[in-house]
């Protein structure tokens, strides 16, 4: 396959009212055909995104905005300026641009986007063709997306005790 497709570094850069440093990233392979709210969905995957009933909106370095339409009410996003996420191409980035993508515009997953100074072939750093947008690389800890750092967890009452893994069924040699 030519070199046709376009590799897109995406940086969490703030969420929640946090900012991270270092900022965990995730490296997507991406189709020029293939649209914003397809590059959505593969970022959401890649940062463990499980609650997918919020807003979203990609800002171009001109200003653009490409962003969920909203047929309840309106928000950011939602002014006839905006771009549909839905049906908007990748083929309106360059190689180098750099854009920002926000997933919740409430808790304002922020994220830097940059795209490679060259067009890859899919098969040579994926080993096949996606379908979809897909991740191919990434680096450090993902926060949940509501804050929560065990199931039961509702910010207020202290962390359940270390099992030191004497819960684990002797499934793995490790745990006998």
């Amino acid at each position: 396959m030519a070199r046709t497709w376009l590799s897109v570094t995406v940086e969490l850069v703030s969420g929640r009212g946090e900012r991270f440093w270092p900022r965990p990233g995730r490296v997507f392979i991406a189709s020029r055909s293939h649209t914003f709210g397809a590059l959505a969905r593969a970022i959401d995957d890649g940062f463990a995104r499980w609650d997918r009933s919020h807003l979203s909106q990609f800002t171009l370095a001109d200003g653009t905005t490409i962003a969920d339409v909203n047929p309840f009410f309106e928000m950011p996003g939602d002014s006839d300026d905006s771009d549909d996420i839905r049906t908007t191409r990748l083929s309106r980035l360059r190689l180098g641009e750099q854009f920002a993508y926000t997933f919740d515009l409430g808790d304002g997953w922020q994220h830097l986007c940059t795209v490679g100074d060259q067009r890859i072939d899919p098969e040579d750093i994926y080993g096949l063709v996606p379908s979809m947008p897909a991740p191919c690389f990434g680096w450090g800890v993902l926060p949940d997306q509501y804050g929560r750092f065990w199931a039961e967890d509702d910010g207020e009452s202290p962390p359940p005790a270390d099992t030191a893994g004497r819960d684990l069924p002797p499934l793995i040699y490790e745990w006998k």
